[in-house]
């Protein structure tokens, strides 16, 4: 039980250096959920719809909408006619959203990846499969 409570330390760190940011930026701590998601989305070469995000995040359509304007409105994204079918919008962060979270965030991804590199290659392999499997699993709470 130790490293599940560990884990939960450390969830609640970066969820409170998340409010950090969000407060500070004013924005609110789903607004930080979704420019998550969308970020990660475009790294896996995945396009967001409005529909798709709100998914994600659990929103419903109104929450969704509200979401995406709010963040727009901030210019922290910005609403694009995918190129491939004219009917979908797609959503994308805009590069100085990008730039607010690095500022913000890049010293703690910093020493994060510094402390990585202390691992070998095996157990950064163990992080990685138990990392995994937290998510996994947590993701199936979700659908109960």
């Amino acid at each position: 039980m130790d490293l599940v409570h560990l884990l939960r330390e450390v969830t609640l760190q970066l969820d409170l250096a998340g409010g950090e940011f969000a407060a500070h930026n004013g924005l609110h701590p789903t607004d930080l959920r979704a420019l998550i998601a969308l970020l990660d989305a475009a790294r896996a070469g995945e396009e967001l719809t409005a529909g798709r995000l709100g998914a994600r995040l659990g929103l419903n359509s109104a929450g969704t909408t509200a979401l995406v304007d709010r963040l727009e409105r901030l210019g922290h994204l910005r609403r694009v006619r995918d190129t491939r079918d004219r009917r979908r919008v797609l959503l994308v962060v805009d590069p100085r959203a990008v730039a607010l979270g690095q500022s913000f965030f890049g010293p703690l991804i910093a020493r994060t990846l510094a402390l990585l590199d202390t691992f070998d290659p095996g157990e950064r392999a163990a992080i990685r499969r138990f990392l995994t499997g937290v998510r996994d699993a947590t993701a199936g709470t979700q659908e109960t």
